[in-house]
């Protein structure tokens, strides 16, 4: 019986984020379709949901466009920018308007749109306070920002503390790009002085291991609870990505000279 060929040993340094999505490209969306990936994607779309409805929106780290897509449904219009070219190649197959760039250096103009959002993409962002403010840049006075974060207090960063390193290509690892885990009170501080949190809301909050949600009767009790946690006040900050709902403060009125 001939023995089965083992891939090849991913590098232990890390890889640049470019690199590291293009290698991710490939796999990105093998079952994103349904179970523990499919709710969380439900979260974050019903998210957006909830302020961009019917408005200008952008999603800065859009990957291949599996929620822009859904975004565009019900915005008046979505827009996706991401560091990947092998990733916006595949959005760009799914007719939306997108374009690469870094979320440090967004290629827009200032104050236009209703709505700027990033998912999974935060976390891999050294300079995490000049993205929050450029996402707060290119958002109208009064417009939301929504920032997802991984939290260090909760379930899936115990589990990703534990777990072996899980491949996304033959070359890299989950553990082959910068990551970082903030918990609310981290988050409150690198918050830029032009943003205000208004709230937040927690996204996998009870699921020790995403499996669970392969189970047909587990995963239907699972999904329920998770989407009561992601809102309630005590279990939301237990979620394993925070999801922080900032507001863009109005500018201040020149002041009058007197008369």
């Amino acid at each position: 019986m001939r023995a089965q060929k083992s891939s090849p040993k991913p590098p232990a340094g890390r890889i640049s984020n470019r690199r590291y999505y293009d290698e991710f490209a490939p796999r990105y969306e093998r079952g994103r379709g349904a179970g523990y990936h499919r709710l969380v994607d439900d979260l974050e779309v019903g998210t957006v949901a909830r302020y961009g409805r019917g408005k200008t929106v952008l999603e800065a780290g859009c990957g291949t466009g599996l929620v822009l897509e859904r975004i565009a449904g019900f915005a008046s219009r979505a827009e996706g920018v991401d560091l990947s070219a092998a990733m916006l190649a595949q959005a760009k197959q799914r007719g939306l308007p997108v374009v690469q760039g870094a979320i440090t250096a967004l290629p827009y103009p200032d104050d236009c749109f209703d709505v700027t959002c990033a998912f999974k993409v935060l976390p891999h962002v050294r300079d995490i306070e000049g993205a929050l403010a450029e996402m707060a840049r290119v958002t109208v006075p009064g417009g939301a920002v929504l920032a997802e974060f991984y939290n260090r207090h909760s379930l899936r960063y115990l589990v990703k503390v534990l777990k072996p390193p899980s491949a996304i290509s033959e070359r890299a690892t989950d553990e082959s790009v910068y990551t970082r885990y903030d918990g609310l009170s981290d988050i409150r501080r690198v918050v830029p002085p032009n943003l205000s949190l208004e709230s937040i809301r927690g996204v996998r909050v009870v699921t020790p291991v995403s499996h669970l949600h392969r189970v047909p009767g587990l995963r239907t009790l699972v999904g329920a609870a998770e989407r009561a946690a992601s809102d309630a006040p005590g279990a939301r900050r237990l979620g394993g990505f925070l999801i922080a709902i900032l507001r863009k403060r109005a500018a201040p009125e020149p002041a009058r000279g007197g008369g």
